[in-house]
């Protein structure tokens, strides 16, 4: 191709880059595009070019008119932003919603009644007002019972305010910034700078049409890779700043056709997660709309996910779930409600961090209150995560996400669960069939028969593991019960109460106290009629029986365990060589004196004798002391040795007499006419069952006083009665006797000596209920 050179051209309207893009094909010093539209013309010698060129309309530049808005500081004025995105000059068409057409009614009768007050001239004021609260009230009973499926529909509003509509109403400067410096601009994701209540904040997040020519200018608000590439770009640029990051996510999904997956999608979207786990400034995601999948999630790596109360987060749409599952989308309902993609079930899940509100009928209802509820949301969060150092920040990003997971149906969310890993837990166990369970009680029932009489150690662990499977079946059957009676939202409505009011610091509140005590007697009176009362009446007898035993074994377990301490710690004071010495010298001196009663002694033996004592007890208190035990020392009577009275001879006799008691009770029974009587008390209560009548009540009560009668006749036989008066008689003359049953003295000599040589009983408590002598 031949170059021109030395043109006389006139260059009007060409920029110096399309002079030098021109030279790239060997043309030098002329546009190509003022080439392609010129018109030659050739003359004998040589030839001349001349260019025409298109008019276009003058761009508007978005400097501000009023010089009141100018920046004196700024040279030019001031630019408040460099985006497309201009106020509608039209109102939206309004859309109503199936769920909402009940509501249409309403609405159509107040502007009748309206018109007919304006082309009559009469009061209808009353009816307007009377409408008009009906129509308020019929709005907030359906908007606060809105099913998931509907809070979908909101969601994809054609009015719902937009990413671009918030971040105008919310910032004071707001500055868009556009392309990802490989050639492209995304229009369907917007990303600029703005400042609001004195921070600067680099904003970003998905637009989406407010009409049809938006939309598909927008592409629906499905991002190219273009868009993601736009969006790493500012987010590097707002780390190097220290700009917080705030999200706006409101996207079906990533746009997923050829071309975009050819320019790299998926490693796009990759790109920012990665990218955004390590940006050391706060980020802040706020879905607006409905957040779909990876598209979504590409900007949405955050350390604070809030939701507005109508918008959706999903993985899948329900449309695309409800054909996966159900291979049919008119099952999008269920899918919708199976997926729990509300911002309540969310914020439960703890994937999403908190809801913000919206005005009756949706943020288009009211798009600026929104906003401002946008905006605190932002500055509360920002103010929150500002405490925070850099290595603390990016550690609670990364842990918001590495908790996610970990959730099982019946098993309670744990707010404070910060694992790095999904734990690996085991399936739920099932409910036990009322035969199964019969069958492993029965046979836990006989190992411990089996185990008491041959004096063996009981199955502790079988034991433990029976009751922690009672009371799970028992936790079952109650909520069981609960369901059918109706009174589950009841419980849950109460237990969040409980939960939000009350610390371990603070008493309970008593309207509280008393809530919980009247839904507790409202429960145990309706239990009887729960039709798994009859289940749920077994295990917990059972669980109780177990647990009975278990405490049992637990207590013998501790007194044998304690039992072998004191022993052990006896046998270490004894067997010290001081004390054994003293023993040993005492022995000698005592065997010396050849005396046969305490009384016999002299007084310095008395006294040496009283001394070591005291000096072994306080040596064996010591050592109990250090056990933790209370030793507590209970001093009596001084008890002469040779004139105690032993107890053993009125042991034996009473004995004897319980003997002969009993025998003559057995006559007494196995004689005819008594015995008829216990047979006939036996099948009257028989009969009677649980819940005998008066009477069947009157018969056996006869009954059980004529049996008691016969047995207290037999008791006070003469002779019976005598040797029990002879018995008490004998023991009564011990007891008031000297040196008797309680070791008084009544002598004066005897009561010198007690003065003097006091014995003492130690006496060691354990807990509230033992105690050792």
């Amino acid at each position: 191709m031949a170059t021109i050179s030395h043109s006389s051209l006139a260059f009007t309207g060409a920029s110096a880059s399309d002079l030098f893009r021109s030279s790239k094909s060997h043309v030098n010093g002329m546009p190509l595009k003022a080439l392609g539209r010129a018109r030659f013309g050739s003359k004998s010698r040589g030839f001349a070019v001349s260019a025409k060129l298109r008019k276009v309309k003058k761009h508007d530049y978005p400097w501000p008119k009023d010089p009141k808005d100018v920046d004196p500081n700024v040279k030019g004025g001031v630019l408040t932003h460099l985006s497309h995105f201009k106020p509608l000059k039209e109102k939206p068409k309004p859309v109503t919603l199936d769920f909402e057409k009940p509501l249409v009614g309403l609405s159509k009768k107040i502007m009748d009644v309206r018109k007919m007050a304006n082309d009559t001239g009469l009061d209808f004021s009353d009816q307007i007002v009377s409408l008009e609260n009906k129509y308020q009230q019929a709005l907030k009973d359906l908007y606060t019972h809105l099913t998931p499926i509907q809070r979908v529909n909101i969601a994809r509003h054609p009015n719902r305010p937009t990413f671009l509509d918030h971040v105008f109403n919310i910032t004071e400067k707001f500055v868009e910034l556009h392309g990802d410096r490989a050639g492209y601009d995304d229009p369907a994701i917007v990303t600029g700078i703005g400042s609001m209540d004195g921070r600067t904040y680099m904003f970003m997040g998905h637009q989406k049409g407010r009409n049809t020519k938006e939309n598909i200018q927008r592409n629906f608000g499905m991002p190219t890779p273009h868009g993601y590439r736009k969006a790493l770009r500012m987010m590097y640029y707002a780390d190097h700043h220290g700009f917080p990051i705030v999200t706006f996510i409101d996207t079906p999904g990533a746009y997923a056709d050829l071309k975009s997956e050819e320019l790299g999608q998926g490693e796009a979207i990759a790109h920012n997660l990665r990218t955004m786990f390590g940006l050391k400034v706060p980020i802040i995601s706020i879905v607006i709309g409905e957040g779909g999948s990876g598209g979504a999630l590409a900007i949405g790596c955050a350390n604070k996910l809030l939701m507005l109360e109508n918008a959706v987060f999903y993985v899948a749409s329900p449309e695309a779930c409800a054909a996966i599952l159900w291979k049919s989308a008119k099952a999008s309902p269920k899918a919708a409600e199976k997926l729990k993609i509300t911002a309540s079930e969310l914020c439960k899940l703890q994937i999403a961090d908190g809801v913000i509100p919206e005005p009756l009928g949706g943020a288009h209802a009211d798009p600026s209150w929104t906003s401002q509820q946008i905006k605190i949301a932002i500055n509360e969060s920002v103010d929150e995560l500002e405490k925070m150092d850099t290595q603390e920040l990016l550690k609670h990003r990364n842990l918001k996400f590495r908790k996610i997971g970990g959730f099982q149906e019946g098993i309670p969310i744990d707010p404070k669960k910060k694992v790095n890993m999904k734990k690996k837990e085991g399936p739920i166990a099932s409910k036990t069939s009322k035969e199964k369970l019969e069958d492993e009680v029965e046979k836990l029932k006989q190992q411990i028969l089996k185990a008491k009489e041959s004096s063996t150690k009981p199955p502790d662990a079988a034991l433990n593991v029976m009751i922690q499977k009672l009371k799970k079946e028992v936790d079952h059957e109650f909520s069981e019960a609960a369901k059918a009676m109706g009174m589950q939202e009841k419980f849950a409505t109460l237990r969040a109460e409980f939960s939000k009011g009350n610390s371990r610091d603070q008493l309970m509140d008593p309207i509280l106290m008393d809530k919980i005590t009247e839904l507790k007697n409202e429960f145990n009176q309706g239990l009887a009629s729960a039709p798994n009362y009859a289940s749920l009446k077994y295990k917990l007898d059972m669980l109780k029986e177990f647990s009975n035993a278990k405490s049992l074994l637990d207590s013998k377990n501790k007194a044998a365990k304690l039992k072998q301490e004191i022993n052990k710690k006896f046998e270490e004071v004894i067997c010290r060589p001081d004390i054994k010495e003293k023993m040993e010298a005492i022995k000698a001196k005592l065997q010396d004196s050849g005396a046969s009663s305490f009384s016999d002694l002299e007084d310095d033996l008395k006294e040496k004798l009283v001394e070591t004592k005291k000096e072994i007890e306080s040596e064996l208190i010591d050592g109990l002391e250090s056990l933790g035990l209370d030793v507590e020392v209970v001093k009596s009577k001084a008890k002469e040795l040779s004139e105690q009275t032993s107890f053993s001879n009125f042991r034996s006799k009473m004995e004897n007499l319980n003997e002969e008691i009993n025998k003559k009770i057995e006559d007494v029974i196995n004689s005819s006419d008594l015995k008829d009587m216990i047979e006939l008390l036996k099948l009257e209560i028989a009969k009677a069952g649980k819940k005998p009548d008066v009477k069947s009540k009157s018969k056996i009560q006869a009954l059980e006083q004529q049996i008691k009668q016969r047995l207290s006749e037999a008791i006070n036989f003469s002779e019976l009665k005598e040797k029990h008066e002879e018995l008490m008689a004998e023991i009564s003359d011990a007891t008031k006797s000297p040196g008797g049953l309680d070791g008084g003295v009544n002598n004066e000599h005897a009561k010198d000596d007690s003065s003097k040589y006091d014995e003492s009983r130690v006496e060691i408590n354990v807990g509230a209920n033992r105690s050792f002598a």
